[in-house]
């Protein structure tokens, strides 16, 4: 399923489907997987259900499931080549303005 054709609460249910299919995977009930990532049932409910989650307890979980590598996958690491860095001279501090053009 490609997920560009989905709104935010559809991808947030669907990734609360895939918690709760992990968990399941792994014979875990709620409450076992909650004390284990430290974290209330219901945290745990409200991620599964995609009702509402914190980062905390999404990366709770996610550990306690041995899926640390979804959060790799979020935001991977930029890599630059050494040949680019010498172009251009330094490390770029912060983003430049909009160019007026950009804003029209």
């Amino acid at each position: 399923m490609k997920t560009s054709f989905l709104s935010t609460s559809e991808l947030v249910t669907q990734l609360g489907d895939d918690v709760r299919q992990l968990r399941l995977g792994k014979n875990l009930s709620q409450v076992d997987l909650a004390s284990q990532a430290g974290i209330s049932r219901s945290a745990l409910v409200n991620l599964e259900s995609g009702s509402g989650a914190t980062l905390n307890t999404l990366v709770s979980v996610l550990r306690v499931l041995q899926r640390d590598d979804w959060l790799a996958s979020l935001a991977p690491r930029v890599t630059v080549s050494p040949i680019e860095v010498m172009k251009l001279g330094h490390s770029r501090q912060r983003a430049s303005a909009a160019s007026r053009r950009q804003r029209n």
